[in-house]
Formats: structure tokens, sequence, C-alpha cells
């Protein structure tokens, strides 16, 4: 079942009812579910076969019944059946044909036995009447459940289940023991006025009725798949190395888990090599005691009783070896030499394989792999950038001094006091183009304050001329020196 199931619904998922709205389309969230496949799949029987399965609130009970030909009921449909009791129920025939023969077959029902018949398919009435009756179940039970308590009986009301009709009443209850309800009937016909049965159950039987989720998170193998129960004990958890803790083996129904005994028989044949009688091994260096052992790998974990600091995994042969000698008389010095006993290699046939040796015999082309492009370095020097930046702002000064329209009475420069500084040197022409005409030649005044000269960061004018003559690309500048 890969469906939310009726069980575990919230209300707020998709998945209500049995008609595959949230899951398989193999009956939905229906608890016990078979899938007619012969009917699925449109084969006719040869031999047909008049009886047929129906099940009731949602797979909980299910019962065989009589279907003549003139009803044409088949698998999925909604039928009216006659009750054992008297009146009239509403179920859904879940199997038809030959698969039926092998139901019965399988739960012991003789294929002439009394059955009741069906009577005909459901109309739309027929079902919401059946609805109105299943919404009542809830507040019956609540109050069923207040009246025996009142009463002071020692049971639980674990189900409620209306007949189709709605005038007869299934109360399922749980008990340690036998418990007088006369009183409690009589009570429950005052109170809901329609015939009452009362039918014990089991703690099991009553999980699986109700439903819920595992300790796995799958639903409960008793409200899905599982019909018949079989007793558990602790002695399967024994057989699995598994801890005496109650509260882990037991299932939702406060008994020990019905899982306990799917993988016993496994447990018990991988067991049959291991030693009875091998919980205490004498060595020469002390008694060595079992502290555990891992069946399917075949090894037990010993350590010393005096030391249990260390455990050592011996094989089971090696064990058995290590009995022998103290058959024998003989014993084993330490752990570490019966440790050291190889067991019998086991002969493991080489299997021939099914498939062809293509080696040599397909050649794949060879991928040829592309270069990788180098990435730029976008993080370039510092220490370059700076000094390109000083050296184009210097460049642009020395432009802007060079205008002849650039009067430094005008504009005052921030370098005035490093011209100063300057003023005692002799005057140096800029350097002039060879094609060009001559620069006009400053004469100083004495009324007005020497021109403007580049800062000292710029440096002498000779070193301007070197580093242009360094560039290849910028063309040669030929300047005068300085006058005598």
């Amino acid at each position: 079942m890969g469906c939310i199931g009726c069980s575990c619904s919230t209300g707020k998922d998709n998945a209500k009812g049995c008609r595959s709205n949230g899951g398989c389309a193999t009956g939905g969230c229906n608890r016990h579910n078979t899938y007619d496949w012969i009917t699925a799949l449109g084969i006719r029987d040869a031999h047909p076969f008049d009886v047929v399965e129906v099940s009731f609130k949602n797979g909980s009970r299910k019962d065989f019944f009589k279907n003549p030909q003139y009803t044409r009921a088949t698998t999925g449909d909604w039928v009216i059946v006659e009750s054992a009791s008297g009146g009239f129920d509403v179920g859904k025939v879940s199997l038809s044909g030959e698969l039926v023969r092998l139901q019965m077959k399988r739960k012991r029902v003789r294929p002439d036995a009394r059955l009741s018949t069906v009577v005909r398919k459901a109309h739309e009435r027929d079902i919401e009447r059946l609805d109105e009756v299943r919404q009542q179940e809830k507040e019956v039970m609540v109050k069923a459940r207040v009246i025996a308590r009142t009463l002071d009986l020692n049971m639980k009301v674990g189900d409620v289940e209306f007949q189709g009709d709605g005038r007869k009443c299934t109360f399922y209850y749980t008990a340690d023991g036998r418990v007088d309800f006369r009183e409690l009937i009589r009570s429950y016909a005052r109170e809901f006025k329609v015939k009452i049965e009362m039918r014990q159950i089991g703690a099991r039987q009553e999980s699986a009725r109700i439903g819920g989720l595992g300790n796995c998170g799958r639903e409960l193998c008793c409200s899905t798949w599982l019909a018949e129960f079989k007793s558990v004990n602790t002695a399967a958890a024994r057989y699995q190395n598994l801890a005496i803790n109650q509260t882990k083996l037991s299932g939702m129904c406060g008994r020990l888990k019905c899982c306990l005994n799917y993988e016993l028989d496994t447990y018990i044949d991988a067991l049959e090599d291991f030693p009875d009688r091998a919980e205490r091994i004498k060595t020469a260096a002390g008694l060595a005691i079992l502290v555990k052992t891992d069946v399917f790998k075949r090894l037990m974990y010993y350590t010393y009783a005096e030391n249990r600091g260390k455990f050592f995994p011996l094989h089971v042969d090696q064990i058995w070896e290590a009995l022998d000698m103290i058959k024998q008389g003989k014993m084993p010095g330490s752990l570490e030499d019966i440790q050291a006993m190889a067991p019998p290699p086991e002969e493991i046939e080489e299997e021939e394989p099914d498939f062809e040796n293509v080696e040599n015999v397909l050649e794949l082309p060879i991928e040829k792999r592309k270069k990788k492009k180098k990435r730029k370095n976008k993080n370039r020097d510092r220490s370059q950038s700076a000094a390109a930046a000083v050296e184009k702002a210097a460049q642009d000064d020395s432009r802007h001094s060079k205008q002849p329209g650039n009067k430094p009475g005008r504009q005052p420069d921030r370098r005035d006091d490093g011209s100063r500084r300057q003023a005692g040197r002799p005057e140096q022409r800029p350097p002039q183009h060879k094609q060009g005409p001559p620069p006009p030649k400053d004469q100083t005044r004495p009324d007005h304050p020497p021109a403007p000269k580049p800062d000292d960061r710029q440096g002498p004018p000779d070193d301007q001329n070197n580093n242009r003559d360094r560039n290849p690309d910028k063309r040669k500048f030929k300047g005068k020196g300085p006058r005598k």
C-alpha cells in the first residue's frame, strides 16, 4: 500500500475512501486489499463461479455471498446483501469469479456451505443511507464508553459498526476476563434504540480494525495484509540477539510485534553451525567470556573476564578448533593464539562469464581535449599603475603651462613656492620640435612674478627627454641647452 489509508487520514489529504483518490489502483486505502486481476484484464471465466467476496466498512469485515446471475454484480460494485441476523447490509464486491474459489480454499470455507445471497446492486439512496449511519458511529462509540464506565465494567469499546439499513449496531470490545454485560445491553438499547450485538476481540484484532502507523513508518501489517496471528514470544528476540526491552519490542496493540517472526527461521538456520556451550573458554592467559555474536558473519566476540578493554573477534571454525583442543586436554595459550588459527578457506567456484570479451575488438576514438585559455591577470602591479598615473599628471601640467593664453597672474598655482625656489637657477627652454616653429621666448619683467614651472616630482627636463627617448612609440624631440 503506497497511499494514505483511512486509518491514518487527517482529513486534509486527497485520499478519502477506497476509490484510489490518492494512491494505487488496486483498491486504494481499503484494508486487506485483494486485486482481481482477471476482471481488470477483462478475461471471462470458462467455468463461472456464483460466489463473490464482499467487504464491509473499508475491508474491516469480509464475507462470501451467493451471486445470482440476474444481479450482474461484478468486482467493484456496491451491492445489497442479506444479513444473517435479519435485515439488509450494504457492501462492495472485492473478488469475483475463479479467484473467489481460491480465497475460500485459503480460508477453509467449503464451496457447498450455506451462504447468504446478494439481493441487488445498491443505488444512490442506499449509499447515502450508509454514509449517514457511518457518520454516527464515532458519537455512538463515545457514549458507549461513558455508559460502560458508569457501570464499572472492566472493558474497552474499541469499534462500532452499524448495519447498512441502520437497524443493528455491533460493538467490538476488549477485556481481560469475562464481562457480564446484560445490564449494559439494556442501557445501550434504551439509549440508541437499535438492535445491539456485543462481540469480544483481542488486542491484535482491535489494532487491525482501527489501524495506524508502526515504528517502521508503514501502516500496520495486521490492518493491511496480515490475516492470521501467530504466537510471538521473547525467544524470537533472543535468537536475533535483540535486547529484551518491552517498550521497543511491543507494537501498537501492546503485545510483542508480529514482525519478530518474519526472520526467525533464517536466524535459526544460521545458528545451527554455532557451538552450544561456548560462553566461556579457558586459556592460559585467563578466562575468556562471550560478549556478542554476529550471526550472519559467523563471528563471536570474546574478551578476558579480568580485563575487558579489548574484544577479540573469532570465527566459528576457530572456536570449534579451540574446543577440540580443550577436549584433548590441551589449553590454548590466549585469545590471540586462537585468532591465529586460520579458518579453512571456502572453495569458491569460478563462474564462467556469459558475455563475450570485446577487448581489441572495439576501439573508441581518442577524445581531443581543448586547451584552456589563460586568463589575463587583471590585478596589475599597483606600483606600476601609480607611477604611470604620476607621469601622466606631470605631462598634463607641462602641456597646460605651455599654452600662451595661460598667464600666471590670473591663475595662481599651488606650486608657486617651488617655482620661487628654482628662480635662482638658469632658465631652461622647453624642447622644440624639428618641423614646428620655435616657441615664443619668455621675457621676464621685474613687476611680474616668474612663470610657474612643473613640480619637483616631475624631475629635471633632461630626465623627461631621456624618458621620452626610451619610449619608441613617441617621436624624438630636440631641445636647446641652458643659456650661458
